[in-house]
């Protein structure tokens, strides 16, 4: 039996409906892409600040600066993975690198197959959302999103998706491809925002 304060500080952390989970489960739509180095490319396009789109073959990209932050991971499917540390490169930096236009309100994350998860840009550019490569010290596997999958931690893991491969600047917001599919638009887990039914006047697009 741990301390009672312990394990309420414990519960403390966990989002409403959420439960704590030890390992790290897959949850993906779809198949695991083959990582292919050599065609690889990150593209920041859309409403940039200078109008141009900017690109990093997969070797410029991870000479970005390499930052860790400690961070947990709340699932809608409703396990929570708590205290991770991830290591990669912050979305800050990339914002830094090739800022957006100053009428850019939310971006649009891209990842293979055409998947896609719209933010805020004030979520995007929260001090802990990361491009993460590695967990705990380790490069990511395949299945967890290797070679890039961005983590948002204050919101649910459905908007840091695997296989990222781009950022678009948008100057309105645009769903993405859960959104669209009766997810909630922000996906505050503290707010328990699940599903878009639950949104309040002004929280996504109309569907």
């Amino acid at each position: 039996m741990g301390h009672p304060e312990s394990r309420e500080m414990e519960q403390s952390e966990l989002p409403p409906g959420q439960r704590l989970q030890r390992g790290w489960p897959v949850t993906h739509y779809g198949p695991v892409p083959k990582f292919r180095p050599e065609r690889w490319e990150f593209r920041v396009f859309g409403a940039t600040a200078d109008g141009d789109k900017h690109c990093w073959t997969h070797e410029e990209f991870a000479a970005l600066p390499y930052a860790t932050v400690v961070a947990d991971l709340h699932c809608v499917t409703k396990f929570s993975m708590l205290g991770a540390e991830w290591g990669g490169i912050p979305a800050r930096t990339l914002v830094d690198i090739a800022p957006p236009a100053n009428d850019v309100t939310h971006v649009m994350v891209w990842a293979e197959y055409g998947f896609s998860s719209n933010l805020r840009l004030d979520d995007f550019t929260d001090e802990k959302t990361i491009f993460a490569t590695h967990r705990d010290g380790e490069l990511l596997t395949a299945e967890h999103g290797f070679p890039l999958r961005l983590v948002v931690p204050h919101l649910y893991a459905w908007k840091g998706p695997k296989w990222v491969r781009g950022i678009e600047y948008m100057t309105a917001d645009r769903r993405g491809f859960w959104e669209e599919r009766g997810y909630h638009n922000i996906g505050d887990p503290w707010r328990e925002q699940r599903y878009s039914y639950q949104e309040e006047p002004g929280e996504g697009p109309e569907l």
